[in-house]
């Protein structure tokens, strides 16, 4: 399994991550110990959690993504061969998280401490604030549209409650997650101004289905060496072809949760009809062709992969080795022309 740098940690991590979101709802903990097994057998060495997983999110579920993984950590003794990231919840309206999650100097304290007893380790490798507070053009949005957002807790607040984690041993490094350019770059301003820790990734969505982070994210993980971790490299699973012609197969995530319609617009359909149909021109499964490309990015630093089933996850990890030729990633370039941004 490749490894790339994250950051400038030192600390190489595999080109894919696991991704944990469905434990806990749609994956059992004997399921997400056997998902553990078989990616770290393949030479996957970063975990990706969450302290709201699993997903969607309720308050019945709330934790027990970490607990999963903290079980199977003290179980098979691999702590100090992994890279353990979770984050921390932003501001939204689920009370029952702190009794609503802000990014203050005290929630970041207390939900360090709460992820650390469900992980059952006595520090994060990678921590990341899931979300801003301020409100920006995030979860689906391409324009900007300004709102009154002044009694956001200031990026100072919560990067100096992480620099302070650092410094107590709690957490070794910090990542953001659904980020925007500008967001980024006054994170890592703000660091290097104060003498504090720097973020060293961005965890946002990336796929063929969403370009976005390439318009000005993807300058600043090169030039500040501050990488993407990229989610929903199959749009939910949608790339793989699953839900073309309106497929609803029994227990996926978009057949389960009709909540989800990010990826399902008739402009997203005719646009994955049209990289799948690439694929089996090529001789590549759909998902191993999406996923390969979002590994070739050189803004990359691991692509996090999820699954439900172990044929999905086998499959997934797979891509790792597959090297898309330049005639392809020409015609997937004609293919963003036609369909640049069909699931912002």
């Amino acid at each position: 399994m490749e490894k790339r740098q994250l950051g400038r940690t030192g600390i190489e991590v595999s080109v894919i991550g696991l991704g944990t979101m469905t434990w806990g709802e749609q994956n059992t903990e004997q399921e997400a110990f056997e998902q553990l097994d078989y990616a770290v057998d393949q030479g996957i060495n970063l975990i990706d959690a969450a302290e709201m997983y699993p997903v969607p999110p309720r308050a019945e579920t709330q934790g027990l993504t970490e607990t999963y993984l903290g079980n199977w950590l003290k179980n098979r003794g691999k702590r100090d061969d992994l890279v353990i990231a979770t984050k921390v919840t932003g501001r939204s309206d689920m009370d029952y998280i702190r009794g609503g999650p802000r990014l203050t100097r005290e929630q970041i304290h207390q939900a360090v401490n709460d992820s650390l007893k469900r992980l059952r380790t006595d520090y994060i490798d990678l921590y990341q604030v899931h979300w801003p507070e301020r409100k920006a053009n995030f979860f689906g949005k391409l324009g900007y549209n300004p709102v009154d957002d002044s009694d956001a807790v200031p990026i100072e607040e919560t990067l100096e409650a992480l620099n302070e984690l650092v410094e107590a041993g709690k957490i070794r490094h910090i990542g953001l997650s659904n980020e925007t350019a500008w967001g980024a770059m006054t994170w890592l301003k703000e660091a290097e101004r104060r003498g504090w820790t720097r973020p060293v990734s961005i965890q946002n969505p990336y796929s063929l289905l969403n370009r976005s982070y390439e318009v000005g994210l993807a300058e600043v993980s090169l030039r500040e060496d501050c990488g993407l971790l990229a989610y929903s490299p199959l749009a939910f699973g949608a790339l793989s072809g699953k839900y073309l012609g309106g497929q609803k197969p029994a227990g996926a995530r978009l057949t389960e949760f009709s909540r989800f319609t990010r990826y399902t617009s008739e402009q997203a359909q005719e646009a994955t009809q049209a990289y799948v149909n690439l694929a089996g021109e090529h001789g590549l499964s759909p998902a191993q062709m999406a996923l390969a490309w979002v590994n070739s990015r050189s803004f990359l630093t691991s692509n996090l992969v999820g699954a439900t089933t172990m044929e999905q996850l086998s499959e997934n990890i797979g891509s790792a080795s597959i090297q898309l030729s330049e005639e392809l990633l020409d015609r997937i370039e004609a293919l963003h022309q036609r369909y640049t941004y069909p699931c912002p």
